[in-house]
């Protein structure tokens, strides 16, 4: 029977690269994201990559609560539980000057990065399968800080606290929960499509591997995680950065 992985933010970037690793083991996958035209390109996409693929999408904002019966109806359409639920939702904030400006940044960083990770995981917990897996994805911003008032970066470190309490919660159904904080990666929509070339080759420059990231650096760890050798795997903050930041 082919396991069913979900995976929000599926559209582009880290997200598809995920979809199209499971995709590719054979799994069904049911990508999430806001945007149904990317979506239904990025669906296609992996259909036409991966022969035979069993993929699904629905648009939904998972920062919304209303979204919430959407994806459980989803998933139960199915006929499925979930052993793989990964959370890839989230993006920076936009700055302004003055408090206002500033609630308005943390208040979208927390909507985007946080509670995109927490509507969807609280909304399918009893859809998870005995044994089933969480990953959130984090960022090497939730240990460096970030730029604006420092709101994406505190988001993604709230995600740390919750994937503790997420493994202790779900821990007796054997259900992993497991956060993978990535460091500089290409090819993706963060930067909104694109970077100013001094500043990657800065951050390449912080990689002890000389060079930057791709999304299947991402992906193969999340897949990884999702797998029967990472059952003892648990309670964890993964760094994915080439040695941008060291371990601890």
């Amino acid at each position: 029977m082919s396991r069913l992985i979900v995976i929000t933010g599926a559209s582009a970037g880290i997200g598809k690269a995920t979809a199209h690793r499971f995709a590719a083991n054979g799994d069904a996958v049911l990508m999430v994201g806001r945007r149904e035209t990317a979506l239904a390109a990025a669906g296609d996409e992996l259909r036409a990559a991966v022969g035979g693929a069993d993929v699904r999408h629905v648009a939904l904002d998972m920062g919304e609560v209303d979204s919430v019966p959407a994806l459980q109806d989803a998933v139960a359409a199915t006929g499925l539980p979930v052993h793989g639920l990964l959370c890839c939702a989230g993006g920076t904030a936009g700055t302004g000057e003055g408090v206002k400006a500033v609630l308005s940044e943390w208040d979208e960083a927390y909507r985007t990065n946080v509670l995109t990770a927490v509507l969807a995981t609280e909304g399918l917990v009893d859809q998870l399968a005995d044994g089933a897996s969480v990953v959130l994805y984090s960022s090497i911003a939730a240990y460096r800080g970030s730029g604006g008032t420092g709101a994406y970066g505190a988001a993604k470190a709230a995600l740390h606290s919750y994937v503790h309490t997420l493994a202790n919660r779900l821990g007796p159904r054997r259900i992993t929960a497991n956060a993978i904080a990535p460091g500089y990666v290409a090819e993706t929509d963060f930067f909104d499509g694109a970077i100013d070339p001094d500043r990657e080759a800065a951050l390449v420059r912080q990689s002890v591997v000389g060079r930057a990231g791709v999304p299947g650096d991402v992906a193969g760890l999340a897949f990884y995680l999702c797998s029967p050798e990472a059952a003892y795997v648990t309670s964890q903050i993964i760094q994915v950065n080439g040695g941008q930041r060291h371990g601890v």
